[in-house]
């Protein structure tokens, strides 16, 4: 399939949340020259024959893949040490999610918007700021990433050791309730897609364009903050498609069992940031079509 730079456009630059994520999205000027990009539809026709679709969801995938790779064998290795004083511990593990977070968005912003996260494309979809089809074409990519991510470590530590560590799964730990994990997902993507958001808003980014801002800085931060709080109640999931990777290569039944807390969450979670971000932040809603 031919590239065309047409194809780029549409595929890219046309729609702001594949501008938004990464330093590709940095524009200059002022509020004075700001205006709302329009809606993305539900469908584009021309995304299917775009190269630049096809490339984002590769970029997706192998986003995804390195993140879980990382993140899932860092947890391994604290879980494997004989104390959490002899590895890294939790603030390691929290710094091995959010680190890769801020990597891997920095790379992938300008290809695909650097989403590495289910929660956050459903997110930017309820925002319209994201097609329906890239949105499930991201979301397929993420859980496939996250799946090989995954199996990889597997491969590294042997099936024995790998199970007798948890795989990396998350669940509800013990002295929680289901209800806990699930109000802790919630409030941990809320916090996350809300950065996201915030940090990658045309609005604010025009109207401090004299301020650099690197959107991967505090959306990075956000997930490892929320490591921090919530890795002793969930192992903290946040992102559907890493919860996915690690329980079906654990495959055990207790990961299964509290399997849903780790989608519910999540895209409960998304979706209010969403809403709060469109209707309180910026009361988009609320504006007539003549205002800037």
């Amino acid at each position: 399939m031919e590239a065309r730079e047409e194809d780029v456009i549409v595929g890219v630059t046309k729609f702001v949340e594949k501008q938004a994520i990464g330093t590709a999205a940095q524009t200059h000027g002022s509020h004075h020259d700001y205006r709302d990009a329009p809606p993305a539809p539900l469908f584009l026709p021309s995304e299917l024959s775009s190269w630049s679709f096809y490339r984002a969801g590769i970029a997706e995938f192998m986003a995804t893949f390195l993140f879980v790779y990382i993140s899932v064998l860092t947890v391994m290795g604290v879980n494997r040490s004989p104390s959490k004083c002899a590895s890294v511990g939790i603030q390691g593990i929290a710094w091995a999610f959010g680190g890769m977070i801020f990597v891997l968005v920095y790379c992938t912003a300008g290809i695909s918007g650097g989403h590495i996260n289910p929660a956050v494309s459903f997110g930017l979809l309820l925002a319209r700021k994201l097609t329906l089809t890239r949105a499930v074409w991201y979301i397929v990519m993420q859980c496939l990433g996250a799946i090989c991510g995954a199996g990889v470590v597997k491969g590294f530590e042997k099936s024995v050791l790998y199970e007798s560590l948890g795989g990396g799964a998350n669940v509800v730990n013990s002295g929680y309730t289901k209800g806990d994990g699930l109000g802790a997902e919630i409030l941990g993507t809320f916090l996350l897609v809300y950065t996201v958001f915030s940090a990658t808003d045309e609005k604010r980014k025009a109207r401090d364009s004299h301020v650099p801002v690197l959107a991967p800085l505090p959306i990075g931060f956000a997930v490892f903050l929320v490591h921090l709080a919530t890795i002793p109640i969930t192992g903290t999931g946040i992102n559907p498609a890493r919860s996915l990777g690690a329980a079906i290569i654990y495959n055990r039944k207790h990961a299964w069992n509290d399997h849903w807390i780790f989608w519910v969450g999540p895209f409960i979670g998304a979706g209010l940031a969403a809403a709060y971000h469109q209707i309180v932040i910026r009361a988009i809603p609320f504006k007539s079509k003549s205002i800037i």
